[in-house]
């Protein structure tokens, strides 16, 4: 791994689509002397096809650009641009298009609906799409093609996730949004979860965000962001990705 600079005006010089452009990111919390800067002052380039690892400590502000990323709040100052769209003046009609056109969302909870078979619950989101892929399609890139007809209780932690990746890639999203994915699975089972992330943004090119706590799933990254009181420590770049399967926890 070889340590980069952190400024992103560098880092425009890489090939392919730029998806993000952050500057001066700031979120706060609260009012007078209990504000909390989440976020306080975030710089970023983030572009097509890239998997990006965000590691840091609780509190340091990953999850809080997660969200900012996805549409999902929206920040107190600084620029936020997806693609030619400004997401800090967006109405939230235009935020809910954003997310159910752009973006995959996947958590360390599945939130799965119990009721429904792994195509019924990939489904969901394909009936809502404008371009999405046939859900058989979708479960079959995570390797659950045989696993179409069975509902949740009948899968294992990792089969569960891997409907949930399956649901959020099947709109086709140019960014999957991803929140401690591994994060309640043992290690077997987060490798084969790694394994899927890894082929969906091999294959479909998505912009990929993984935010964790395990500094091992650095490896497998283009580039690792470390957080720490809502900035950005440094930006790491692997000269070679290791696959997922090759990673020791």
């Amino acid at each position: 791994m070889t340590l980069t600079s952190s400024s992103p005006i560098e880092e425009s010089a890489r090939q392919g689509e730029r998806i993000f452009h952050v500057r001066a990111l700031t979120k706060l919390y609260g009012v007078g002397d209990t504000v909390v800067r989440a976020l306080d002052g975030v710089d970023l380039d983030l572009f097509q096809g890239e998997l990006i690892v965000l590691l840091g400590p609780s509190g340091s502000g990953k999850t809080t650009l997660l969200n900012q990323l996805g549409g999902l709040d929206w920040p107190t100052s600084g620029e936020l641009q997806y693609r030619d769209m400004d997401l800090t003046s967006a109405t939230e009609a235009a935020l809910t298009r954003y997310r159910r056109e752009a973006v995959g969302f996947i958590f360390q909870f599945y939130n799965l609906i119990p009721s429904l078979t792994a195509r019924e619950n990939v489904a969901l989101i394909t009936e809502i799409a404008d371009d999405p892929m046939n859900p058989v399609e979708a479960l079959e890139m995570v390797n659950l093609g045989a696993r179409l007809d069975h509902f949740p209780a009948q899968l294992s932690g990792g089969e569960q996730q891997r409907v949930a990746i399956a649901r959020a890639i099947a709109k086709r999203p140019k960014v999957l949004l991803c929140d401690e994915p591994t994060g309640a699975l043992d290690l077997r089972t987060g490798i084969v979860v790694l394994e899927a992330l890894e082929k969906v943004n091999r294959e479909m090119g998505t912009l990929s965000v993984i935010i964790t706590h395990n500094a091992t799933m650095a490896d497998m990254a283009d580039r690792v962001i470390r957080f720490s009181d809502g900035r950005v420590q440094s930006i790491e770049k692997n000269d070679h990705r290791a696959p997922a399967s090759s990673l020791k926890w």
